[in-house]
Parts: structure tokens; sequence; C-alpha cells
């Protein structure tokens, strides 16, 4: 594993990355394309993922060949082919439609703190999964998943709750992932030994 650096993302070769942002001790894997995408302190992609238009919070886990906000095409017109927006590539005398790509990139996949998106996952634009969630193994994502829970299927639907309802609440409201780095190191310990209870009864 890639030594890590507080002032920004540790990015391994072969990627692509357009206006994006990225927070503390991030990582972005091997051969991944992202575009439009902020990513939150601690978190990472693995391997050939492909994230766009996506706001990714912090201590987010996304394994390889993971997609987050896949762009669509045109359903209602003449065509899906994108001759329609990426006009310029194919005449001289046309120009691209950037209406079309202001309204890809309004459709924003937000992925919560402290989560888990299992291999070759996707999760759909306009899509919200929230803080503690996990998302299985070649899941799709098309509706938002609640805080703490586990979704899996095509597409995805409730597996069983990560942490009973309460406790959940109560985790989202210690939010230690707000904490800082010397925070952190100091309650590392805990963060190995104790249940999600202990911890909780120890920090809240």
């Amino acid at each position: 594993m890639a030594k890590l650096r507080a002032d920004g993302a540790v990015i391994h070769p072969d990627c692509e990355i357009t206006d994006c942002a990225f927070g503390a001790f991030t990582e972005i894997g091997r051969g991944s394309r992202l575009a439009h995408v902020a990513i939150g302190d601690y978190s990472y992609c693995d391997r050939v993922c492909d994230l766009a238009n996506a706001e990714i919070g912090k201590f987010a886990n996304i394994a390889s060949f993971v997609r987050v906000g896949a762009t669509d095409h045109p359903l209602d017109r003449a065509s899906l082919h994108h001759f329609l927006y990426r006009s310029a590539s194919y005449w001289e005398d046309a120009e691209d439609d950037d209406l079309w790509f202001d309204k890809r990139r309004a459709r924003v996949a937000r992925i919560g703190h402290d989560t888990w998106i299992g291999h070759n996952a996707q999760v759909k634009p306009d899509v919200t999964v929230g803080h503690g969630a996990v998302v299985a193994a070649g899941a799709v994502v098309t509706r938002d998943v609640a805080p703490y829970m586990i979704v899996a299927g095509v597409p995805a639907r409730p597996l069983r709750a990560r942490l009973a309802p309460d406790l959940a609440e109560r985790m989202m409201d210690l939010a230690w992932w707000d904490w800082d780095h010397a925070r952190l190191r100091a309650s590392l310990d805990d963060f190995r030994s104790l249940s999600a209870v202990e911890f909780i009864e120890k920090h809240a």
C-alpha cells in the first residue's frame, strides 16, 4: 500500500482526472477515471473505478471496478447516440451540446461517510448512499440507501441493518469521521478492539 499524504491524494498510474477535489489521505487506484468528483478525507477507490458527478464523504471504501454516477443517454430523442451532444467530434461546423453536459453534472450521486461500495457495484446518478452503509459486490443502486443499511442485488434491495437503528443514530451523532488526525490516532486501539456498542459507550 502506498504511503498516504496529508496534503491530498496519491494517484496511481494510468488515471484520468478531470475537475476533481481530494481531501487528506485519499488514494485513487490504477486505471481509474474521475470527472467532477469531490472526495473526502481518508477515502479511496481501488483499481479501474469510474466515478463521475459525485460527492464522496470521508472514510469511504470503494472497491475495484465500481461505477458511481454513470452518465446517461437521451431516452426521449430520436437517437440515444452521443453524436447528439458530442457533435464537434463528428462535424467541424457543429458544437457540443453544453446544456446536455450541464444537465448530467447536475445529477449528483452522494456517498456518505464510512461507507463500503463492493467490487463491480454501481451507484446511479441522483442517488444517496447514507453514512455507514454497505453496497454488496455487483449491486446496482437505483434508490437512496438508508444510513447503516446493507444492500445487495439488481436493483439493490435492503438485506439488513449494519447497526441497530438507535446505535446507528448514536454513531452519526458521535460523527467520529470529523475527528482530527491526532484524535483518530489516539483512539486507534479502541477502533481496533471495541465493538460498536463499546466504542459509543466510551466516546459518546
